[in-house]
């Protein structure tokens, strides 16, 4: 006598293989936020070191040249301005070459503005000129955007004894205003 075939073989249904396929889907979405926020600290990480490495390349040409350069040919916020985002940050790179091998740009240049703080605008713009009752290059000042609020933003006094804060006063913001007194 010949074994009975069960002809009903058991397997997965479409139902469960749609909750299967659902919950897969959701942890994937878990771990790609918990990657995005990774990824907005490491760029935001890489913006503080580009930051501190443009500082120290200005303090070297100051030692240099007793002044730092002086900023200008921005298309935004004006002509004063040396901005990441145009060419005015190439000529500015020209006059640090000794001293930095490349100016650091925003590792997520984006938005609709090149302006630190405008709609999704990432960059890095540098100002330092002659002021009144001051000379050129005596001090500077560099406006940042963070992608994640971070502490207040300390602000830096001018030569004309004017403050800029364009982070605001705030106890947690995303921009940041950094430089150096008047020598």
């Amino acid at each position: 006598m010949r074994p009975k075939i069960n002809k009903n073989k058991s397997g997965f249904t479409l139902i469960e293989l749609l909750v299967v396929i659902s919950i897969i889907g959701m942890l994937a979405a878990i771990v790609l936020v918990s990657l995005n926020s990774a990824r907005v600290k490491a760029r935001d990480a890489r913006r503080r070191a580009d930051i501190k490495q443009f500082q120290t390349a200005l303090e070297l040409y100051y030692d240099n040249a007793g002044q730092y350069p002086v900023s200008g040919g921005a298309s935004s916020p004006n002509s004063n301005w040396s901005n990441s985002a145009d060419g005015s940050w190439t000529t500015l790179q020209t006059t640090l070459v000794t001293y930095i091998a490349k100016l650091p740009v925003d590792p997520k240049p984006s938005g609709s503005g090149t302006w630190p703080g405008t709609v999704g605008a990432y960059g890095y713009a540098f100002y330092s000129i002659a002021d009144s009752g001051c000379l050129a290059g005596q001090w500077y000042m560099i406006v940042y955007q963070l992608e994640t609020a971070s502490g207040p933003d300390s602000g830096v006094t001018g030569c004309n004894g004017d403050f800029y804060q364009y982070g605001g006063g705030g106890a947690n913001t995303t921009i940041k205003t950094i430089g150096t007194r008047v020598r």
